[in-house]
């Protein structure tokens, strides 16, 4: 978010955008990404999707369809009822931006939500931007047992080791890439970081 904050934007610009995130996708002063792409010059926020937990991480059950109290956008759930975008909800939409902090493990759900998002803008036509953040336990050890592809779950959404060594936006490379999905993605790079980072 930082990025396109120096950027003023220009990748969103004129575009028509949904955006997954929850309380982990702040500016580095703190500030919301949903704050921020709300009041954005030239782009237009006209919904908020929300992953395990809630758009404010406060929820540990499914998550409901709601209205956000500070914006009054809508919040469509994915973590409900259904886990990925439906054709209705990406129709007004050029795309969607996702800013998620993984933690590095494969079982942990946002990147779960990232590869359907992939899977339900392919069809849809749409475009996905991905804010990359640092993965927090660093980008050189992997370790543990790849999962099981004939145990696929929400938990286990391509065979991964427990602990994959990638960013966000790598991680939605590799499975727009391995799982041959084409969809439309677009990465926006986090500047700084370094591979040996640990985030302890």
């Amino acid at each position: 978010i930082d990025v396109l904050i120096q950027h003023e934007f220009r990748e969103l610009q004129g575009k028509r955008i949904g955006l997954v995130t929850n309380h982990t996708g702040r500016a580095r002063d703190g500030r919301s990404t949903i704050d921020l792409l709300h009041q954005a010059p030239g782009v237009k926020l006209l919904k908020l999707f929300s992953p395990e937990h809630g758009i404010r991480g406060e929820v540990d059950r499914e998550v409901a369809d709601d209205v956000d109290t500070e914006t009054g956008l809508p919040i469509k759930s994915l973590y409900g009822k259904s886990r990925k975008p439906d054709p209705e909800s990406l129709a007004d939409l050029d795309g969607l931006v996702v800013d998620l902090q993984d933690i590095g493990t494969r079982f942990y759900t946002y990147i779960s939500t990232v590869g359907n998002i992939l899977e339900a803008a392919k069809p849809a036509g749409k475009i996905v931007w991905v804010l990359d953040r640092p993965n927090p336990i660093g980008g050189v050890e992997v370790a543990g047992p790849l999962s099981d592809a004939a145990l696929a779950s929400f938990i286990a959404y391509h065979p991964l080791p427990v602990r994959h060594g990638m960013t966000i936006g790598e991680i939605a490379r590799l499975f727009n890439a391995e799982r041959n999905v084409q969809a439309d993605l677009r990465v926006i790079a986090c500047q700084g970081w370094t591979r040996d980072q640990f985030w302890d």
